[in-house]
């Protein structure tokens, strides 16, 4: 009997800024931000509707300013999908972390505080596990950046991903700043290189336009990128939603 190949998962993102749903180019608000509706939360059913398994939400204003204005948001998303929530954006603290799991959200990613606060991250890591934790990282010519990518760090990312795994970190998100929302490709090498060398799942993040580029990434998932967070191809329909699920259910990604 031929083995059934584990396909990709596909999961929309939904950002938040200001209580509202947002396209935000390589993350910074600044440089371009496009509101693509009122009603997070309304968005966020219509993925499920749309048959996605898991939503990644991002809350730009807990990321960049560390505010809660969101959360409530958070909350009502969680309650009126039966699909898990990972979360990202300014989670600095374990009291801060037990605030966004009582919301209801399944898993925090955690990008600066696993670089600035490594005790505090360690504390967290170990009372929640690689279930609820997963590692969240930025690259930007080659440098990881923090604080809602506003901050560098001149420490090797290979480096900083091999310690966390050494910690029991068994995910990694890996986003590539300077493909992030601009429709210019995924940078496929990286999330493969850091699948390779650092011995750990990887869930690709930013730049993937099209189904063809979904193509691509599936064919890493022996190496262990088995998953692709989409944002701005959704949102401007550049491929039917339910085919797309559809196409990878049935095994089609192969």
């Amino acid at each position: 009997m031929t083995p059934i190949k584990k396909q990709l998962l596909v999961i929309p993102s939904i950002d938040i800024q200001n209580r509202k749903t947002v396209r935000v180019v390589k993350g910074i608000p600044e440089l371009d931000c496009k509101e693509y509706g009122d009603d997070p939360v309304e968005m966020a059913m219509l993925w499920r509707a749309e048959n996605a398994k898991m939503l990644h939400i991002v809350d730009f204003d807990g990321a960049i300013d560390h505010s809660k204005i969101n959360q409530d948001i958070i909350k009502e998303i969680c309650n009126s999908v039966i699909i898990p929530i990972e979360f990202a954006g300014g989670v600095r603290g374990i009291d801060e972390a037990e605030a966004i799991f009582d919301l209801g959200v399944y898993r925090i990613a955690i990008n600066t505080m696993a670089l600035e606060n490594r005790s505090e991250f360690i504390k967290l890591f170990e009372k929640y596990g690689p279930t609820k934790i997963v590692l969240s990282i930025d690259i930007l010519n080659e440098k990881l950046v923090t604080r809602g990518r506003q901050k560098q760090s001149d420490l090797n990312y290979i480096d900083f991903v091999k310690e966390m795994v050494q910690i029991g970190i068994d995910r990694v998100i890996v986003t590539d700043v300077n493909r992030n929302g601009v429709m210019q490709g995924p940078n496929i090498e990286l999330s493969k290189s850091i699948a390779e060398k650092c011995k750990v799942k990887v869930t690709h993040s930013g730049g993937v336009r099209n189904k063809d580029e979904l193509f691509d990434l599936q064919n890493l998932v022996p190496l262990n990128v088995d998953s692709v967070i989409i944002g701005r191809a959704f949102y401007e329909n550049r491929f039917p939603c339910q085919k797309l699920w559809r196409l990878a259910e049935s095994g089609l990604f192969n």
